[in-house]
C-alpha cells in the first residue's frame, strides 16, 4: 500500500453509520507497521489569504469580512433522479440531496423505505430556485474544537452569566453535571467549539442571559421536541448532542458529502450559497432543521447568531486559522493499534467520527478474544489496544483517550487520534508520553453507544474530522462511498 489513509484503505470495504452491531461481517487483520508519506492525506483547496475589512453593524458591533471560499457547484446531484449506490439508505439519500424523508416518500412509490437496492432509481424534487443567507458568520477553525478552543474556560465563562445556565444541570449516564460541564463534554466528543454551542443556547432558548426561561426552553433548549421529531430528547445533554450532531451533518456535508440545498420545517427549499463556508453552512443546517424560514434566515445575518457571538466572545474573524488543513501536510508515520502478530477484526467502518453527522472518519476493530470465555457482547477485552503513533495523551474520558501526536497535549492542534470504547480497567493515564505499541486500554462498550466490544478510531487535524475513506482529496469535495 503506497497511500497511508489511517492504514485502512484496504479495509474500506463496507460503509456503515455508527456503531450498532450484531453478528457484523469481519475482515481479519494481523497488525504490520508502515509509514505514511507526505502528500497523500485529505487535500483541501487553500482559501485566498485576503486582507480584513473593516466595517461597522448598526449596533457598533464591529464586522470582519472573511476571507473568501471556493465557489462551489450551484447543483452538484442530478435534478431529477439518483440512482441508488452500496451503502445508501433513503436517510443518507435525503441527507445528501438536502431534503427531507417525506419528500422523498412523496416522490416515490417505495414498497418498503427501509429496502433498497444497488441501481434503483429514486426520483428527486427538481433543485430550489432560492438562495440561503451568503453571510458568513463564522470561520471554519471557530466551528470545530480547534485551535485555541481548549484555552476557553466554559466554568469560568459560565459561572459570570446572570442566566439560567448558571444553574442549570443534567443527569447523564446517572451521573449529575452542571451546564457547563455539558457543553464541555459535548465541544470534545463532537469537536465542535463551545463558543458557538453557547451563542446557540442564547439564540435558541436565552440560556446565557434570562434566569427564568420557559419551562419548554428548559426541557428544549435547542428546540428539538418529540412533536416535532417523533422522539424524546429532553435535557441539556441530549438537546447539544442533537445539534452538535447537526451541525457536523452541515459541515462536512458541505466539505465532502456534496450537499447543495435544503429543506426547512415548513417545506421551503433553499439552495446553499456556492460562495459559503462550510462552518456558516453548519449553522443554516442545523437551525434549518427546527426553524420555519421566517425564523431561519434572519437568525443568519448580522443581526442574528453572528450579533450574539461578538457580543459574547468578540469577532469571530479576528485570528481565524484558515485554512484548518493545508495541502501536503504530512500525517506522522503510523502502525496498527494493536500489537504486531495479534489476529483483530475488522468489523465497521467508514463511519463516523462521533455520531454519524461528522466526516467518515473512523473504523472499528474486535479483539481476538475466545467468545467462549464470554458471558455476553459487551466484556472488557483481555488484549489490549496500543498507540500507533508516539506522542502524549492529551485527555482521558467515559471510554475515551486522545492520543496527541504533535506532543504538546493540545489535542486542538495539529494531528490527534481518538480512541473510543477503551474501559477504565487499566487504561492509560493523562499527560502520559508514549512510543508505538505501547498499551493504552482494554476494548470494551464503555463510552458512546455499542452493543459489542470493539475498539473505535478517527483522526483529526486542528479539531477537524479527517476521512478514512478519501486517500487524495485535491478540492475536499470528494464524498465517502
Amino acid at each position: 500500500m503506497t497511500k497511508y489513509v489511517l492504514l485502512f484503505a484496504a479495509l474500506l470495504l463496507a460503509a456503515t453509520v455508527g456503531c450498532v452491531r450484531n453478528q457484523p461481517e469481519v475482515v481479519v487483520i494481523t497488525a504490520t507497521f508502515q509509514s505514511s508519506e507526505p502528500g497523500s492525506e485529505v487535500v483541501m483547496a487553500p482559501l485566498t489569504q485576503a486582507p480584513p475589512v473593516q466595517q461597522t453593524l448598526a449596533a457598533n458591533i464591529p464586522l470582519m469580512n472573511p476571507t473568501p471560499d471556493p465557489t462551489r457547484p450551484i447543483d452538484a446531484r442530478p435534478s431529477t433522479d439518483y440512482v441508488v449506490q452500496p451503502g445508501d439508505t433513503l436517510t443518507i439519500i435525503a441527507d445528501r440531496v438536502g431534503v427531507s424523508i417525506e419528500t422523498l416518500l412523496s416522490y416515490n412509490s417505495l414498497v418498503n423505505p427501509d429496502l433498497l437496492e444497488v441501481g434503483q432509481v429514486i426520483r428527486l424534487p427538481d433543485a430550489p430556485t432560492e438562495f440561503s443567507p451568503d453571510f458568513k458568520i463564522l470561520p471554519d477553525s471557530r466551528f470545530v474544537y480547534g485551535p485555541g478552543s481548549g484555552d476557553f474556560d466554559v466554568a469560568a465563562f459560565v459561572a459570570q452569566q446572570p442566566g439560567y445556565i448558571r444553574t442549570a444541570t443534567d443527569t447523564v449516564n446517572d451521573v449529575v453535571l452542571s451546564a457547563a460541564d455539558v457543553v464541555t463534554r459535548i465541544a470534545q466528543e463532537y469537536s465542535v467549539s463551545p463558543q458557538l454551542l453557547l451563542a446557540l443556547l442564547e439564540l435558541r432558548a436565552r440560556w446565557l442571559s434570562n434566569p427564568s426561561p420557559s419551562d419548554a426552553e428548559k426541557t428544549y433548549a435547542m428546540g428539538m421536541t418529540e412533536a416535532t421529531f417523533g422522539f424524546d430528547r429532553n435535557g441539556l445533554y441530549r438537546q447539544l448532542a442533537w445539534a452538535a450532531d447537526q451541525l457536523n451533518a452541515g459541515y462536512y456535508g458541505w466539505k465532502q458529502r456534496g450537499l447543495t440545498s435544503l429543506e426547512l420545517p415548513d417545506g421551503a427549499r433553499v439552495m446553499l450559497s456556492p460562495g459559503l463556508n462550510a462552518g456558516t453552512v453548519a449553522i443554516q443546517y442545523m437551525l434549518g432543521q427546527v426553524l420555519p424560514y421566517f425564523e431561519w434566515s434572519p437568525a443568519l445575518d448580522a443581526t442574528g447568531l453572528y450579533t450574539i457571538y461578538n457580543s459574547y466572545f468578540g469577532n469571530p474573524f479576528t485570528g481565524a486559522v484558515e485554512p484548518l488543513f493545508q495541502p501536503g501536510i504530512p500525517q506522522p508515520p503510523m502502525g496498527f493499534p494493536f500489537p504486531p502478530g495479534e489476529t483483530w477484526f475488522f468489523t465497521g467502518g467508514p463511519h463516523g467520527g462521533y455520531g454519524v453527522g461528522s466526516a467518515w472518519a473512523a473504523v472499528d476493530f474486535a479483539p481476538p478474544d475466545d467468545p467462549a470465555t464470554k458471558s455476553s457482547g459487551c466484556y472488557i477485552s483481555d488484549y489490549f489496544a496500543t498507540a500507533m503513533a508516539p506522542g502524549v495523551i492529551a485527555r482521558i474520558a467515559e471510554g475515551t483517550v486522545i492520543l496527541d501526536l504533535d506532543g504538546d497535549g493540545d489535542e486542538t492542534t495539529g494531528w490527534s487520534v481518538l480512541y473510543l470504547h477503551l474501559a477504565a480497567q487499566d487504561r492509560i493515564a493523562a499527560g502520559t508520553q508514549v512510543q508505538i505499541g505501547d498499551r493504552l486500554g482494554r476494548p470494551s462498550c464503555e463510552g458512546g453507544f455499542s452493543t459489542g466490544t470493539h475498539m473505535h478510531i478517527a483522526r483529526r487535524y486542528n479539531g477537524e474530522w479527517i476521512p478514512a475513506s478519501c486517500e487524495t482529496c485535491p478540492t475536499g469535495q470528494e464524498r465517502p462511498p
